[in-house]
């Protein structure tokens, strides 16, 4: 069998070892020099924190720039490549959507980010268009990552003495029932701090970050750090080294 595809349901999919060599071999192996000068500066603020990148800080920052990207992601020891078009709010992938939300998202890790060779379908499809049926809406993926993936902390643009409320214009893409549902329904009602959140019946305060990124993903949270609940909440400071 060749070492550098593996048969994995379909189609096939690199291992992650012969995708590491290749990148070696590359005079830049993170392709960060193909990427918006924005972009770029937004990303690198993270290279200094020891751990590298997160899948979740790169879509945040592709969503504000924004900008199309081409992510690698380890996925079970092979290299799961997913596009992303965050103007269109689409994502393409080559794997089949069972298969993708099957992920086990916490033990999902960035190899690679650089701009997009494909671009979304359109009109005028050429050579690089994404195949419309490989393509599909970024929102319920952002909630996955959000809510299962390995980040369990606020993004950094959500760190900080503040207090959060749903935006009265979101669309939710996903329906949210048990506490998740109780605590968005809250949320659309009145603003709340992280520490408020935490104490939801069914929350704590990784289940409640979990939720903010989710939403904020969705641009859809209103984030105050004027109202007097977000500058007497001196717990929350403790949570972040922001």
């Amino acid at each position: 069998m060749d070492e550098d595809t593996v048969p994995f349901g379909d189609p096939e999919l690199w291992r992650v070892s012969a995708f590491r060599r290749a990148m070696e071999g590359s005079a830049d192996s993170t392709r960060y020099n193909t990427l918006s000068p924005s972009l770029l500066a937004d990303l690198q603020r993270f290279e200094g924190n020891g751990s590298g990148l997160e899948v979740l800080e790169v879509l945040a920052a592709c969503l504000r720039h924004p900008q199309d990207v081409a992510l690698h992601l380890d996925r079970d020891d092979h290299v799961l490549p997913l596009t992303v078009f965050p103007r269109e709010r689409l994502f393409h992938t080559p794997l089949p959507l069972d298969a993708l939300y099957a992920t086990r998202f916490d033990a999902v890790r960035l190899l690679q980010v650089e701009r997009a060779l494909l671009h979304a379908p359109s009109e005028a499809p050429d050579e690089m268009t994404a195949p419309a049926d490989l393509c599909h809406p970024l929102g319920p993926l952002l909630w996955h990552l959000a809510l299962h993936g390995p980040r369990h902390e606020l993004l950094p643009e959500l760190a900080g003495p503040a207090v959060y409320r749903i935006a009265p214009d979101l669309e939710l893409v996903m329906p949210m029932t048990g506490a998740l549902g109780g605590a968005v329904a809250r949320l659309q009602q009145e603003s709340m701090s992280l520490r408020a959140l935490a104490a939801w019946p069914g929350f704590d305060s990784e289940r409640a970050a979990r939720l903010l990124n989710g939403l904020y993903l969705q641009a859809g949270l209103i984030v105050s750090r004027t109202h007097p609940a977000a500058a007497g909440d001196s717990w929350f400071s403790t949570l972040s080294n922001w």
